[in-house]
């Protein structure tokens, strides 16, 4: 059997450069993934031609895009996406169109498209932001389960469903009469597409994945799960829409299972390595000199999209009543252009809707924006902060932070405040409620976990609960503990330092989501940090060292010994 060197030595070129470069960013503290589109620039056929052939790379990375979103699908709970359902089909509409609308406007204006048509066009384009940037960003900063990080994943998940019957629309935008039939049939494929999707994930597909898992085969078990992805994504490419929706569907297949878990664990470095291609080959298309002689006219499109969309999300997701600081947050993380775009931005090129010269322009504005949103995002607390500081916008932000509704009586006194009412809150309030020697008051921004607490008749304020305003309705002055059970970081350590200013004596116990965030939670005034993963190790230290027949005394002490140390003695490297 012959041997195709040349794809090898190009796989390993691209391999090699974007292990490099995103090691390199990783020291300079940067994103690994300006690593990645950067390595891509270098050796790409537009830089150092160091790949002979490219499209093999394009053909892999478009598998790290399915991968990416299959994993997504595992992880996106359908309960999840019912708590923002509002803001994920209305607040999408709202932004695709009113992105649209404005795009068609002002490039007509200004006589960047000949017609109302290709504003249209150009608009649907710059409407789509990026699922796999995004997702990146959020899992490396560990915020896919904030409140933020639903509300972006799930307007970009309606966008990738939008994607369908964009591509579905943009053939027939040069004829007459049309375009109403091209969107009905789109439509009608996505709603017999979801209708099978979602018999196949209630019958079908369950039951295979139970019957491979029970062969206790780990290489037959992910030879399923990429079959899986594969096939169905190729079932929506001969439907006309895109392969990465049906990945995502695949993913959503088995996201409800017992064996969810354990097939996201076993696909995730067969994921990461193929998104890392991904990320090299968007780097791939970035030609230096379009760069350097348009860097003006880039850069201004640049900064026009990226403040442009944040200011047309911001008022969309602070119209469904979320808090400045979290429509902020979405904002500045949803408002580059997609990595999809470049599919549609093909497609245009290939029916005249677009000229060669725009096309390179939004191939070199899509890769920068997707470089800034990393960095940009990272801001974003920061710059809410500065904002609601500012004693003149201050007055008018705080119409958003206010409590949207609350329970608490005025002399509550000597109570527990749980901040989170997520899986870990709600067995922290369990647990303090069977005692029932003390009030508890939770703060939570879940209309759905407040309507439980409602039912159960419990203190409770509806709100980000490291908003200053959230936090003077608590009464913290005459609290005797706090429980952080957030599951944001950022909002974690802001809390903190808000709660022990309201109260310096107050006993805070907080989570960490990181080994790191041990030693800082507790330098910033927790009296306990608790790692999840961390405890878990010590019961089951504790269980073995029972079995091996250790007297009882002897393990609680040195389990306490170990956390008194604040888990020094079980870390890694330490």
């Amino acid at each position: 059997m012959a041997v195709n060197s040349g794809f090898i030595l190009d796989l390993t070129v691209t391999l090699g450069a974007s292990a490099s470069g995103g090691y390199i960013a990783s020291r300079m503290r940067q994103p690994v993934l300006l690593g990645y589109l950067l390595s891509g620039l270098v050796i790409g056929p537009l830089g150092l031609q160091l790949i002979s052939d490219a499209d093999a790379i394009q053909s892999l990375a478009e598998l790290g895009v399915a991968f990416l979103l299959f994993s997504l699908g595992v992880q996106f709970s359908l309960a999840e996406l019912n708590r923002v359902r509002n803001v994920a089909l209305q607040g999408s509409l709202l932004q695709i169109g009113l992105t649209t609308a404005a795009v068609a406007t002002i490039s007509s204006l200004l006589g960047w498209a000949n017609s109302w048509v290709q504003g249209i066009f150009l608009g649907t384009v710059l409407s789509l932001s990026s699922t796999a940037v995004v997702l990146k960003t959020l899992t490396e900063r560990g915020e896919t389960n904030t409140r933020h990080g639903q509300i972006m994943l799930a307007i970009l998940i309606a966008q990738d469903l939008a994607l369908g019957v964009m591509l579905a629309i943009v053939p027939s935008l040069n004829s007459q009469g049309s375009i109403l039939l091209v969107l009905g049939l789109a439509l009608l494929k996505v709603g017999i597409f979801i209708g099978v999707a979602i018999a196949a994930g209630y019958g079908l597909v369950p039951r295979m994945i139970r019957a491979v898992a029970r062969t206790e085969s780990a290489e037959l078990f992910l030879l399923t799960l990429l079959a899986l992805c594969l096939s169905v994504a190729l079932v929506t490419a001969r439907l006309g829409l895109s392969i990465e929706i049906g990945a995502f569907a695949a993913g959503l297949m088995i996201a409800e299972i017992d064996y969810a878990d354990h097939a996201l664990s076993r696909f995730l470095p067969l994921r990461d390595t193929f998104a890392c291609l991904f990320f090299t080959s968007i780097g791939m298309l970035i030609d230096p000199q379009i760069l350097i002689q348009n860097a003006g006219v880039i850069l201004g499109l640049v900064a026009l999209v990226m403040v442009g969309k944040a200011l047309i999300v911001l008022p969309v997701v602070l119209s469904f009543g979320y808090s400045f600081k979290t429509a902020l947050r979405s904002s500045l993380g949803i408002n580059q252009i997609g990595e999809f775009s470049f599919v549609l931005v093909l497609v245009g090129l290939e029916n005249n809707l677009i000229s060669e010269q725009t096309y390179l322009l939004l191939l070199g504005t899509t890769a920068i924006t997707l470089v800034f949103t990393p960095i940009l995002f990272k801001s974003a607390t920061p710059i809410a902060e500065t904002l609601l500081k500012s004693p003149r916008i201050r007055p008018f932000l705080s119409i958003w932070e206010s409590p949207q509704e609350m329970w608490v009586e005025e002399d509550l006194t000597n109570h527990i405040v749980v901040a989170g009412y997520g899986r870990v809150g709600q067995v922290v309030v369990n647990i303090l409620q069977q005692q029932g020697h003390y009030p508890v008051l939770i703060i939570e921004n879940n209309e759905a976990a407040i309507q439980t607490l409602r039912h159960h008749k419990m203190h409770y304020i509806l709100g980000d609960a490291d908003s200053e305003q959230i936090l003077e309705k608590a009464h913290l002055d005459k609290a005797i503990a706090l429980a952080i059970t957030l599951p944001d970081p950022a909002s974690t350590r802001l809390l903190l330092k808000r709660s022990l200013a309201i109260n310096p004596t107050l006993d805070v116990i907080a989570r960490a989501h990181v080994t790191a965030e041990i030693d800082s939670l507790t330098q910033a005034g927790a009296r306990e940090v608790v790692q999840p993963e961390f405890e878990a190790a010590l019961e089951l230290g504790s269980h073995l060292l029972k079995i091996l027949g250790n007297a009882p005394m002897d393990i609680q002490s040195t389990m306490e010994a170990i956390r008194h140390n604040r888990y020094l003695s079980i870390r890694g490297g330490r």
